[in-house]
């Protein structure tokens, strides 16, 4: 599993995290302390980005590739769990891709 590292601040109305780490193949699975109503996944390497809210389901998620077309990403590329954690699929992040987010509650 990749190392994941990120800030987080809490308290109050406003809940951010941001952090970044470089994918290994697996799944990731990232604990914020809380549950975010919007988050945003960035594959550097690549130049791809994925946006999800917490009223999106799990397999409904927004993804623009480098030539700026956005479509549905159906491969529940962000799931948002309800213990404070998100998880990102492995197809998401792939391997050795230097992966950065943001997350909003």
């Amino acid at each position: 599993m990749a190392t994941v590292t990120y800030l987080a601040r809490s308290g109050g109305v406003v809940n951010t995290a941001v952090g970044s780490f470089t994918s290994d193949g697996s799944a990731q699975t990232i604990t914020l302390g809380f549950k975010p109503t919007w988050m945003k996944v960035f594959n550097e390497t690549d130049v791809i980005t994925w946006e999800v809210n917490l009223s999106s389901t799990a397999t409904k998620v927004w993804k623009t590739v480098t030539a700026g077309t956005l479509t549905v990403d159906t491969g529940s590329a962000i799931v948002i769990n309800t213990d404070g954690t998100v998880t990102l699929s492995s197809g998401a992040v792939g391997t050795s891709k230097v992966i950065n987010f943001v997350a909003y509650a």
